[in-house]
């Protein structure tokens, strides 16, 4: 059980040590460092205007820093291990000063950014995402810095279901598939027996589903063996207590809903409205993780999660305030992080291929020995 415990927020593998053993030692890059890079152009174009064909989006700006009175910074989980960094601005010789912090992501500001366009139901927006996570151990595909595409779409109310959030996973998996298939018209080269394509289409399971297969494997282990038998799944209800006694994973308890009753497929009672898309990655052969989305909260279930994680002081934020008054829209959203999607379609062995980044000598030190090139 300890194990279990450990496994539940921050990602990555943890030492160095192990991720010498993760990293492949017959890697031969499909792509140049130059083809790389106009790959990934390729990619990015194709994905962003497939997420607005199919969710109905448009591209706004987003924030890099914010002000830490707003609220609407992205802590990630709930127990405190992942901080943002935060400066003073002395502004006006301290006049006027304000605290800022680095957004780690941009998932609440999207949300009040729906009412600052104005958007109506069934109109959403998406933003070309940049962060910093400095408490992150820096792994094959963890980094300092994140870049995702934030995106959020305006819902009704009874929309607020599985079978809508399906619906929208789907659509979204189409996008990141027909990506693969582009990529692979324009390099060739991609197209090979050695590392297989992502399936047509996603395998959906509940956390518990998981669970039960796996009872007494900790959460990351339990993905990396239903990966093994379901290449490409969508894993329901992240964040709610299963009945072993822990999440499948922390969840932060102001933006995705997990608290909320729902019915699987077969009738079985289940929790939450929110889950991650994750792959087989047959380059380092572990889990991959590609997306976190949800149906954010309403009033009701901030509230439920709040007092859950004992964070009930945050409702005098402006951004909670707003959700308990209904001043923002009800939204469905998520992160697609840009450098793993890169990572799986263009069969990369790092992150630090696809992403310009700090790393430490010890690890760039291991992938020049495995033929791994990692940008500067």
């Amino acid at each position: 059980m300890a194990d279990k415990k450990a496994d539940l927020a921050g990602p990555g593998i943890g030492n160095y040590e192990d991720l010498e053993k993760v990293l492949p030692n017959d890697y031969t890059p499909l792509l140049s460092p130059k083809d790389t890079q106009k790959a990934i152009t390729a990619v990015k174009e194709y994905i962003e205007d497939g997420l607005c064909k199919e969710l109905n989006l448009m591209r706004v700006e987003v924030p890099l820093i914010v002000d830490v009175e707003s609220g609407v910074n992205d802590l990630l989980d709930r127990d405190g291990s992942r901080t943002p960094i935060q400066f003073h601005i002395s502004n006006d010789y301290n006049k006027n000063p304000i605290d800022a912090q680095v957004v780690q992501a941009a998932t609440k500001w999207k949300r009040a950014a729906l009412k600052q366009f104005g958007m109506k139901v069934g109109q959403g927006l998406y933003t070309d995402m940049r962060a910093v996570r400095k408490d992150y151990f820096l792994d094959h595909d963890h980094s300092a810095y994140v870049d995702q595409w934030d995106w959020e779409l305006v819902i009704t109310e009874k929309e607020r279901t599985l079978q809508y959030l399906t619906q929208v996973v789907e659509k979204i998996w189409k996008v990141l598939k027909g990506a693969e298939t582009y990529a692979q018209k324009c390099f060739p080269q991609l197209k090979t027996d050695k590392y297989p394509d992502l399936p047509e289409k996603l395998t959906f399971l509940h956390a518990e589903d998981i669970l039960d297969m796996f009872p007494d494997l900790p959460r990351k282990q339990r993905e990396t063996q239903i990966l093994q038998e379901y290449p490409a799944i969508f894993i329901y209800g992240v964040g709610w207590t299963l009945k072993d006694g822990y999440p499948h994973e922390m969840r932060a308890a102001d933006y995705d809903d997990w608290v909320t009753e729902t019915v699987s497929a077969d009738g079985r009672p289940m929790h939450g409205l929110n889950g991650d898309i994750l792959v087989w990655n047959p380059v380092t052969k572990r889990r991959h993780e590609l997306t976190s989305m949800g149906i954010r909260v309403n009033a009701d279930t901030l509230k439920k999660q709040l007092e859950i994680t004992g964070q009930l002081d945050f409702l005098k934020m402006p951004y909670h305030k707003a959700i308990i008054n209904n001043e923002i829209p009800l939204s469905i959203g998520g992160g697609i992080g840009q450098s793993r999607t890169y990572m799986a379609i263009l069969k990369k062995a790092h992150l630090g291929e696809c992403s310009v980044t700090v790393w430490p000598r010890i690890l760039k030190d291991m992938c020049a020995e495995r033929n791994i090139h990692v940008l500067e």
